[in-house]
């Protein structure tokens, strides 16, 4: 198998804290320097949220911009993608973002069941989201917590609201949402692979199945998601000294699978985005 394997390093999300693992980076400052060191490891997106300076979740689009700065600079041709999720905004404002023109943002098209909560994705949010992507040529990643949220991208796809090439992941491992489950992963691909051919996917498994899904998606030809929002541990005993640790685990199953690991070049060239200049 000779396709290069997308390395995505989501570094931050909205929930672990330096009490949980210190190598978390929450300032923007230590968001560039990590994403850099994971960027040298191998990884090729960075899936960004920002924080408060008390480690709460943020959509304050004045810090997305300076993370873009700081990112553009010291990563360059590094595909930046921002979260539109809804742990750390609501309504419009998880989109505030959009307007500064990232790679890519994160598209959740339907509601789900969280630990605590539901993830509301309503109708008229999700088509203003695509909307905002848009007019701000924004590529959007589907992020797919359910079977249903596979057909809605594919059918907003076919109508023109999500125009292009479908890049859809997976989310499994979510506490009241879809399990981690063989048979489920490989009728998700199945799916899209009938729906929308010309697709590309990947998927994230959430904590202890970080490594699973990883090496699901890279031995089935998919791409992949690792880093410290969705799971801060190596081992059960041990925690992640960075991103980019997680990211040469990834990176060695590539070469487990005889996968190479995709340059930003190739990247970007699979997802159909353009070009820039390093």
């Amino acid at each position: 198998m000779s396709k290069p394997c997308i390395i995505c390093v989501a570094i931050t999300g909205s929930l672990p804290k330096k009490e949980n693992n210190p190598a978390v980076p929450i300032t923007v400052t230590e968001q560039v320097e990590s994403t850099l060191a994971a960027f040298e490891a191998g990884a090729t997106i960075v899936h960004a949220h920002v924080r408060n300076d008390d480690e709460t979740p943020s959509s304050d689009p004045e810090k997305f911009a300076r993370l873009k700065e700081g990112l553009e600079k010291h990563c360059p041709g590094m595909i930046i993608q921002f979260s539109t999720g809804g742990r750390s905004g609501a309504g419009k404002e998880r989109g505030g973002m959009i307007a500064l023109q990232p790679d890519m943002a994160s598209l959740s098209v339907g509601s789900n069941n969280f630990p605590t909560r539901v993830y509301e994705n309503p109708p008229d949010l999700v088509d203003w989201l695509a909307s905002e992507m848009r007019t701000h040529h924004v590529k959007p990643e589907i992020e797919a917590f359910d079977l249903s949220h596979i057909h809605q991208a594919a059918a907003m796809n076919r109508d023109g609201r999500i125009p292009g090439k479908l890049y859809v992941q997976f989310v499994m491992g979510v506490k009241n949402a879809m399990p981690v489950d063989r048979d489920v992963f490989d009728y998700y691909i199945k799916t899209v692979e009938r729906l929308v051919p010309d697709a590309e996917w990947c998927a994230a498994g959430i904590g202890q199945h970080q490594f699973t899904l990883n090496e699901w998606c890279i031995s089935s030809g998919g791409h992949t998601r690792t880093g410290l929002e969705d799971n801060i541990r190596l081992d059960r005993d041990t925690l992640a000294p960075s991103n980019a640790a997680l990211v040469k685990r990834a990176a060695d199953l590539c070469e487990k699978f005889e996968r190479p690991v995709a340059t930003w070049q190739q990247a970007r060239e699979i997802l159909g985005l353009p070009l820039k200049a390093a």
